[in-house]
């Protein structure tokens, strides 16, 4: 088992060369030795999640939820074996980058799984009551995540492989850049969602007897209340891990770890256990499909998932 105890700071001896008997802390990738159990039980718990995910996305053939949530969980559990390594040797460059950028980019994949549950939930209210097309909503989130994603692993590769403090710095900054633009994609998510429920609240609905008796259940309603609650949550992840990253390397919240394994990890476990106990496909009950959209413009009387729609719920004026 790794020791606490660090060597006094010997700058004489490269990173990659350091060990617990010739380095200091300040000369490992953080002024803490991360924890064993801590990040070992994050590994296990979006591990086990896993699970049940693909069975539920299997069985619904909720395909594009599915995809977004073994992303996303797959890269917090690489993301926290890479920390239970830094425990056995903190001055392990390649777990560090693993850590780095899994950990980072973990949340824009479950986001997606979020962004598409919106467009459903439109259609089997009735899209007319919505301000945009639910291929509108997939087109301009999937785009902000698909850049959010680009921003956070590149900066994230360049401050790991820098030389010098300034490029370090660059990279951290792009890594910066993709959060907080994660951050206002999850605000204007969050907008757009009070909007849609304000215009349903005494609007007439779809009137489809098979969509409004899944509106009525109450497993959907929950469902819907816990898509808020894990957007919510990962939004203050996000602004974190913004934080966290603005005072650098060096920072004081780079450097403790229960800010970390609070506001990042329990956030996201508390997240995707929501999204996993409420998933979609259960809840729709047989409707994820019947409530699906093309990308195609649809004309009048077109059937789309089994159901004959009116037009002013086809395309609706952006």
């Amino acid at each position: 088992m790794a020791s606490s105890a660090f060597a006094a700071c010997n700058p004489a001896v490269l990173p990659q060369n350091c060990t617990f008997e010739t380095c200091c802390a300040a000369q490992s990738h953080f002024a803490y030795l991360p924890t064993y159990s801590g990040n070992l039980f994050f590994a296990i718990c979006f591990g086990l999640l896993l699970l049940p995910q693909l069975g539920l996305g299997i069985f619904y053939r909720t395909w594009g939820f599915l995809a977004g949530m073994l992303l996303g969980l797959a890269l917090e559990v690489l993301g926290y074996v890479s920390r239970v390594q830094l425990h056995q040797n903190p001055f392990a460059g390649n777990p560090f980058l693993m850590y780095l950028i899994a950990l980072t980019i973990a949340p824009v994949f479950i986001t997606a799984a979020i962004y598409l549950c919106l467009t459903r939930i439109i259609v089997l209210h009735g899209q007319n009551l919505s301000r945009f097309a639910p291929k509108t909503i997939a087109i301009v989130f999937m785009t902000s995540d698909f850049s959010s994603l680009l921003l956070q692993a590149i900066g994230g590769a360049i401050a790991e492989i820098a030389l010098e403090d300034s490029t370090q710095r660059t990279g951290i900054n792009i890594m910066i850049a993709g959060l907080v633009l994660q951050a206002l994609s999850l605000l204007v998510f969050l907008a757009v969602v009070g909007d849609f429920a304000r215009s349903c609240s005494g609007a007439a609905l779809s009137p489809d007897p098979q969509k409004r008796k899944t509106r009525s259940r109450a497993i959907f309603k929950a469902f819907m209340a816990g898509l808020v609650l894990a957007t919510v949550l990962i939004l203050i992840r996000s602004i974190f891990r913004a934080a966290e990253l603005w005072g650098g390397f060096q920072g004081p919240l780079w450097n403790d770890e229960t800010d970390f394994l609070v506001l990042d990890g329990a956030m996201m476990a508390v997240s995707t256990v929501v999204l996993t106990a409420l998933h979609p496909g259960p809840a729709f009950g047989g409707e994820w499909h019947a409530a699906d959209w093309s990308l195609k413009k649809k004309k009048k009387g077109t059937a789309e998932g089994g159901y004959l729609l009116a037009s002013k719920e086809v395309e609706p004026a952006l």
